[in-house]
This record gives structure tokens, sequence and C-alpha cells, in this order.
């Protein structure tokens, strides 16, 4: 099987397809269309493992409304997690069935504790931080399939290269933040013009990734890919729909009056 040209990205570590997937030839693989990847059948997990982020999300939510202390070690413990389990899951994509659902929980973790911090400080944001989302992807699903934004060799490369620089700064930023020394950017509301600016770039960011999601899983199908492979393509596509949430609820903060 051939992924020469498939590549799709994760904020965390971006990937590309050749250098995490070694699948064998196509004839291993040469087999009915329950066992071979589809558009649909990946759809019908994305929707799964958004459910499970939801579901988890919720959970940490209350907790952290009932016990505000707990806010920071759920955030934490869901940000290194799902960071460890996605990089399993990135290098080995056959334990993506099981890695997948794990990585949408611990997610869920981070997911619920942030989005309870910014709605206790600034009430309705989440919602519309969650309609922002909904409505961007719907967006760059409809560039993607009218060919309003191709991917290109040079999209990809160039995507894949932001992203890595973006990944950067934010490992650099976590371990900075050890030391009290953590950039502006994460600081909530923070509203400079240069805050406000990277926000926009990361974001416009985070929404062409999703065109790369959607390459990945339609070529992906397209070439007779194991079934385990629909559990992979809707990891990415999670990850990167909760990367954009995360940062559109930081963009809105910045806009709004304490």
């Amino acid at each position: 099987m051939n992924f020469k040209n498939m590549k799709t990205s994760n904020p965390a570590m971006t990937k590309m397809a050749q250098q995490t997937m070694s699948l064998g030839p196509v004839d291993e693989f040469i087999v009915d269309d329950t066992q071979r990847m589809t558009v649909n059948g990946t759809i019908n997990k994305t929707g799964i493992l958004l459910m499970i982020v939801m579901a988890v999300g919720a959970w940490s939510w209350n907790t952290i409304l009932t016990n505000p202390s707990l806010g920071y070690g759920l955030a934490i413990t869901g940000v290194i997690g799902a960071l460890i389990a996605s990089l399993v899951v990135s290098f080995k994509p056959h334990t993506a069935p099981i890695g997948a659902p794990i990585v949408a929980a611990l997610e869920g973790l981070f997911v619920g504790a942030i989005s309870a911090v910014f709605e206790t400080r600034f009430p309705g944001l989440v919602i519309q931080a969650l309609g922002l989302t909904v409505a961007v992807m719907f967006s760059m699903l409809f560039a993607y399939r009218t060919g309003l934004i191709k991917v290109t060799e040079t999209f990809k490369k160039t995507m894949v290269f932001a992203i890595m620089g973006i990944g950067l700064f934010y490992v650099v930023s976590f371990v900075l933040s050890f030391f009290g020394a953590a950039p502006s950017y994460f600081e909530i509301g923070n509203n400079s013009l240069f805050n406000i600016g990277l926000n926009l770039v990361i974001v416009g960011v985070a929404a062409l990734s999703l065109v790369l999601d959607f390459d990945f899983i339609e070529r992906a199908a397209e070439q007779n890919t194991p079934k385990y492979m629909e559990w992979y393509g809707a990891f990415g596509l999670m990850v990167t729909l909760v990367w954009l949430y995360i940062e559109l609820l930081r963009l809105l903060a910045r806009f709004q009056n304490d």
C-alpha cells in the first residue's frame, strides 16, 4: 500500500503518514467492505470519540465546579496523558481502536477543566466557542469538497511546518510555566495586539488542518486500507477539532470585558 503522498496533522506532534504507517503490500488487505476503511465508518467513529470527549468533559466540568482546587490537576493530567497516548497512536496506527478512545477521554478531562474556568469568568463563552468550532468545520469541509482549498504538496508541507512550530511553542511554554515564565499568550483574557494576532494565526492553522484531515481520510479510504484506520482517521480529526475549540475559546476571551 502506498501512502507516499498522504499526510495528516496532529497539533501536539505533527506526523507525515509515511513516517507513521507501514501497512505492507495491498494484497494483504484484499477484503470486503466490512474489513476495509470507509469514509462513513470514519465519520461514525469520529462521532463516538467526540461523544467520549463531551461525556468526560461534562464530568470534569461538574467536578471542578464542585471542587475548584482540582481544576489544575485535571487539566494537567488530561494534557500530559493525551499527549503520551497520541504519540503512541501516531507511531502505531494499529493501536487506534483502543488508543483513540483513551485519547478522547484524556482530552475530555482537559476540555472540561479549561471550559469550566473560561465559563466561570466569561458566562456564555463556551457555547459561542462550540458554535464557532462547528461552523468552521463545515466551512472547511465545504471549501475542501468544492476545491476552494486544494491540498497540494506545497500546502501540505507548509502546514506541517506551521503545526510543528506551534507544537514547539506549546511545549516550550509548558516547560517555562513551571518556572513562572510562561508567555502572556496563555493568560486568560490577555488582549494585547500581539496575542490577538498570534491567536488568529493559530486558529487559522487549526482550521486549515481540518482540510488535511479530510484529505487524509478520503485518500486512505480509496486505497483499500484496513478497518482499524477508521479509528486512526477519526483520532486525527478529533484532535484537530479539540485544538480548534480551545484556541477559539481563548480568542473569544480576549474580546470580553471582566
